[in-house]
């Protein structure tokens, strides 16, 4: 019998890269970038006007996805999952050139039961064949042919149109 399969997104599902934006404005500019701010909109898009070319490319500069902190309770909601269904991480990492190599050694550490040929670097989650996708981002759900689920984050506070959750231990019962 074939397991069912499940793709997880990287940023803002396992790993916590508001947190690197915030780590770096407070470091670049000496302010506080807040999840109030953030409510409905991206990191740049939250700061002053003059800021935006900055936090922009943070995404782009080396280091920016190498030691993200992992979103809580994901290692051991994934694992259980790894036991049931067959997992894979898909990144749209296309995007972000440099961010391969950071984004490949912080999956390896911190989630060592999901091996390297599961690991999906892309740019259109089109491609992928799932039947689940747990993503932030519910533009990927469009043309995805699996279920979407939306994993709740700041910037997507309005998105209505998709099933969401709202941590892990929601994932796991919605899916264990």
């Amino acid at each position: 019998m074939t397991k069912q399969r499940i793709a997880v997104d990287m940023d803002e599902v396992i790993a916590d890269s508001i947190a690197r934006f915030q780590e770096w404005y407070l470091r670049d500019y000496q302010l506080e970038l807040t999840l109030d701010q953030l409510q409905g909109k991206s990191a740049y898009q939250a700061v002053a006007l003059e800021h935006q070319p900055i936090i922009r490319d943070y995404v782009n500069q080396e280091g920016f996805f190498r030691d993200l902190p992992v979103i809580k309770d994901s290692q051991q909601v994934l694992r259980a999952l790894s036991e049931r269904y067959e997992l894979f991480i898909a990144t749209a990492a296309m995007e972000f050139p440099n961010c391969f190599r950071d984004k490949y050694d912080w999956l390896q550490q911190h989630f060592p039961f999901i091996p390297w040929s599961n690991y999906v670097f892309c740019g259109d989650k089109s491609i992928l064949n799932a039947d689940y996708l747990i993503d932030d981002n519910a533009f990927n759900f469009e043309r995805f042919r699996g279920e979407g689920i939306l994993f709740n984050a700041p910037h997507n506070i309005h998105e209505t149109g998709y099933r969401r959750v709202h941590s892990w231990q929601e994932v796991g019962e919605l899916l264990l």
